[in-house]
C-alpha cells in the first residue's frame, strides 16, 4: 500500500509540475525555460496516461531535448517570416467589415454578409486540423507554399466581382468565404507552430510578436481598402492592388521562415491525442472557452463599422473605427507576451477575457466618437492579450512538444464553430431593423461563458497544485 500510495503521488507529482505556473515546471515565458531533459524523462507520455517505466527513454519525445538556440538571425527571421504571414492573413481577414461597406446595396440582410466572414474565419481556425498536423510531419514547407499561393488568387479572384452582375454574390462567397478561408487555414497554425521550434524561454514573448501581425494588418489593410475602394481606384483595382502587396510580403515571409526540428517517424494519431485530450479537463476548458469567446470577437470586429455608421457618426470617422480597434488590440498582443512573464498565461488569459467580456456589453451605450474610441481601445487591448496567449497556453497544456501542431490544430477547429455560428446568430438578433441591444447581450453572453471556461481551467490546475502539495507531503514522510 505504502508502494503504491508513493508510486501515485509521483506521477501525480509529475503531472501537476508539468501543468501548473506556480510550480517547478512554470509556464512558457520570456523567464522561465521549459524543463531540463533529466526531469524530462520523468513525464508521462500523456497527460491521462500513467507513467509506467520512470526514467525509460523510449517515453521521451527526442524534441522535448533542450537546445533551442531562444535568438539568433535563423530564429527571428522566422518570428518575422510569421509575422508577415498574420499580416497578410487574418490581418485581410479583419478587414471584412470595410468590405462590407461596400457591399451593402448587393445584400438585403445583415445575415448574409455574416455568413460569407464566419464561414471565412471558421475556415481559417478548422483547417488547422490538417495543417496542424502536417508540420508534425515534415511537410511546412509545402503547405505554407500552397497556402500562400491559394490566398493570393482568390483574392484576385475577388476583384472580379461586379455590382451589377447575378453572380457577384456567388462569387464572393466562392473567393472570400471559402477559397481565402482555406488558403489562410493552411499557413495560420503552422506560422504559429513553428516558433516553438526555435523558443524555449522566450516562447510566449516570441509568439506573442508573432499574432500581433495580425492585429498591425487588421489596423493598416482596413485604412487601404477605405481608400482605395472609395478613392479612384474602385473595388476592382483597389482589391488587385491589395493583392499584389499582399503577394510579394507572403513571397518574402517563405525565404524568412525555417525549421528546426526533423519530422516525426511515426504520423501523430488524431484518435490518440483525441483520447489524451479528453481526459485533460483544463485543454477541454480551454477549447470550449475559446469557441464561446469566438462568438463575441468577430461579432465586434464585423459589426463596429456598421454600428457606427446606423448610430449616425461620420463615415470618415467610422472608416477608422477598426483601425482604433486593431491598434488596441496590437499593443494588447504585445503587453500580453510581457504580463505573462510575471503573472503567467493561465492568469493573463482569465484576466483578458473577464474586462474583455465586460466591454463588451458597454456597445449598448455606444452614440458618439468618443464612446466608439473608448469601446474599440478597451475591447481591443484586452481580446488582444487574450489571443495573444491561445498558442502559449495550448503548448504549455501539451506534454508532448511533438503533438503542439495537432493539439493545436484541434483547439482551433473547435474554436471555429464558434467564429461560424456566431456572427450569423448576432445578425438574425440584429435582424433588419438593426436592434442592437439584442445582438450585443447575446454576444456578450456567450463571450462571458468563455470567461467561466478559463476560470474552470484555472481551478482544475489549482487542484492539481493541491494534489501535488498533498503527495509532496506523503512523500516526505
Amino acid at each position: 500500500m505504502v508502494v503504491s500510495t508513493s508510486r501515485h503521488c509521483h506521477v501525480q507529482a509529475s503531472l501537476v509540475a508539468q501543468l501548473h505556473p506556480s510550480l517547478n515546471w512554470p509556464p512558457l515565458s520570456m523567464s522561465t525555460p521549459f524543463p531540463s531533459h533529466e526531469t524530462a524523462k520523468q513525464a508521462p507520455e500523456s497527460v491521462s496516461q500513467p507513467v509506467k517505466i520512470v526514467g525509460n527513454p523510449s517515453l521521451v519525445d527526442p524534441s522535448d531535448a533542450p537546445g533551442s538556440p531562444d535568438g539568433g538571425f535563423t530564429a527571428w527571421g522566422t518570428v518575422l517570416g510569421a509575422f508577415l504571414i498574420q499580416f497578410c492573413g487574418f490581418g485581410y481577414t479583419s478587414a471584412y467589415g470595410t468590405q462590407v461597406i461596400s457591399w451593402l446595396p448587393v445584400f438585403l440582410t445583415s445575415m448574409t454578409y455574416s455568413w460569407i466572414g464566419s464561414v471565412n474565419a471558421f475556415l481559417i481556425l478548422s483547417v488547422g486540423l490538417v495543417s496542424g498536423r502536417m508540420v508534425d510531419l515534415g511537410a511546412f514547407y509545402p503547405v505554407m507554399k500552397i497556402g500562400c499561393f491559394l490566398q493570393c488568387f482568390f483574392l484576385f479572384m475577388l476583384s472580379l466581382a461586379k455590382p451589377d452582375r447575378y453572380y457577384q454574390a456567388s462569387l464572393i462567397f466562392l473567393s472570400q468565404g471559402i477559397g481565402f478561408g482555406i488558403a489562410i487555414g493552411l499557413t495560420n497554425v503552422p506560422s504559429i507552430t513553428v516558433v516553438s521550434h526555435h523558443f524555449q524561454q522566450r516562447r510566449a514573448f516570441a509568439m506573442g510578436i508573432v499574432v500581433a501581425g495580425a492585429s498591425l494588418g487588421a489596423i493598416l489593410h482596413p485604412i487601404m481598402l477605405n481608400n482605395l475602394i472609395n478613392g479612384r481606384l474602385g473595388f476592382t483595382n483597389g482589391v488587385r492592388a491589395s493583392a499584389g502587396l499582399i503577394s510579394g510580403l507572403l513571397f518574402i515571409a517563405n525565404l524568412l521562415m525555417r525549421t528546426r526540428l526533423p519530422p516525426q517517424p511515426k504520423a501523430v494519431s488524431y484518435t490518440r491525442v483525441l483520447q489524451d485530450s479528453w481526459r485533460d479537463g483544463a485543454y477541454i476548458c480551454v477549447c470550449i472557452g475559446m469557441a464561446a469567446y469566438e462568438v463575441g470577437f468577430f461579432f465586434e470586429a464585423f459589426y463596429l463599422q456598421l454600428d457606427s455608421i446606423l448610430h449616425g457618426l461620420s463615415q470618415g470617422f467610422s472608416f477608422y473605427s477598426l483601425a482604433i480597434l486593431n491598434s488596441g488590440s496590437f499593443i494588447g498582443r504585445l503587453a500580453a507576451g510581457v504580463v505573462s512573464a510575471y503573472v503567467g498565461i493561465s492568469n493573463t488569459v482569465v484576466g483578458s477575457s473577464l474586462i474583455s467580456s465586460a466591454v463588451l456589453f458597454a456597445m449598448i451605450g455606444l452614440h458618439s466618437e468618443a464612446s466608439v474610441a473608448v469601446i474599440a481601445v478597451g475591447y481591443g487591448f484586452c481580446a488582444g492579450g487574450l489571443v495573444a496567449m491561445m498558442g502559449p497556453l495550448i503548448s504549455y497544456l501539451t506534454p508532448e512538444i511533438s503533438h503542439i501542431g495537432a493539439r493545436m490544430g484541434i483547439a482551433f477547429a473547435i474554436a471555429g464553430i464558434g467564429s461560424l455560428v456566431g456572427a450569423p446568430i448576432c445578425g438574425v438578433f440584429l435582424t433588419s431593423h438593426y436592434i442592437w441591444w439584442k445582438a450585443v447581450v447575446f454576444a456578450g453572453t456567450v463571450a462571458t461563458g468563455g470567461c467561466i471556461m478559463f476560470i474552470s481551467m484555472q481551478v482544475i490546475l489549482k487542484i492539481r497544485q493541491k494534489t501535488l502539495s498533498v503527495c509532496s507531503k506523503e512523500a516526505g514522510v
